[in-house]
């Protein structure tokens, strides 16, 4: 007989908390430091976060405590699954992969640990589809198939006010080269083998929006997609930008319109949005 396959995942997978309890999926929490003081993420709040960014304290970013990926698969365990699949940021961006990796060995059930070669809702999304899978009763397997098919197909699409928080961050990449650019000049950029890489720079905010919208509605290409829009204390542009995206993609399934991981945001900074093309 097959049995149950739980979810788990980080919150940078930046799933909203409404869906992850509809789906069951566990979401483990990352961890952001104030000054002298860290805490999960969720209970640091968006507006403090964002001041203390703007008034460049001193703020950084860690992954989970060990323990908290073992509360996770034993809480899988609980509800009844048999069999776990974890799926993780890009471990060119962060150490959860690996910690969640050692958590795993202590499983009271065998855990799949899956590294997402990305992040955010790319992650969220195909994180999604394999719930759905497992939701109908789909064993490990095609539980995995489901998530490999949505991590191939899936693009983010990544504006920023400015590099210099992606390089206090040290989670620049090849973006490095963008360094140096005019004020005026705004960054795409897009995740590419684990890494935040330059997709574009355009000259102005306004602009880099038009950019990024026809980026989207090339990458959907008038197939059927899932769309987030993400945000980091950005509510107002990302509003506007998804007014603009929807009538640009008649093949939509389902908008997300989400605030992005506190974590994400940490390295994006302030004002940053993004756009989300999930095949479905």
């Amino acid at each position: 007989m097959q049995g149950r396959v739980g979810l788990v995942t980080d919150s940078t997978s930046s799933i909203p908390a409404a869906l992850a309890a509809q789906w069951g999926i566990t979401v483990v929490p990352t961890n952001i430091r104030i000054g002298g003081y860290t805490r999960a993420e969720h209970n640091v709040p968006k507006e403090v976060l964002v001041r203390a960014l703007e008034g460049e304290m001193d703020v950084a970013t860690s992954p989970p405590d060990p323990e908290g990926f073992a509360w996770a698969y034993e809480q899988q365990a609980a509800r009844g699954a048999d069999e776990v699949v974890s799926v993780h940021i890009s471990s060119r961006q962060s150490e959860t992969y690996e910690i969640a990796r050692k958590a795993a060995a202590r499983s009271p059930v065998p855990v799949h640990v899956v590294d997402s070669g990305t992040t955010g809702m790319s992650l969220g999304f195909a994180v999604l589809a394999a719930a759905r899978v497992a939701g109908a009763g789909g064993g490990a397997r095609r539980v995995m198939d489901a998530l490999t098919r949505r991590l191939e197909g899936s693009a983010e699409l990544i504006y920023v006010d400015t590099l210099e928080y992606l390089r206090r961050g040290g989670r620049i990449g090849a973006a490095a080269a963008l360094i140096g650019s005019a004020l005026s000049l705004k960054p795409l950029l897009t995740m590419r083998n684990g890494q935040v890489t330059p997709l574009d720079k355009v000259l102005g905010t306004e602009r880099a929006m038009r950019k990024l919208i026809e980026r989207a509605v090339g990458k959907a290409d008038g197939r059927s997609v899932d769309i987030a829009i993400e945000h980091f204390g950005a509510r107002d542009r990302a509003t506007k930008l998804a007014d603009r995206l929807r009538p640009r993609l008649p093949g939509v399934r389902e908008i997300t319109f989400t605030e992005v991981s506190s974590t994400i945001g940490v390295h994006l900074g302030p004002g940053a949005v993004g756009i989300t093309v999930s095949p479905t």
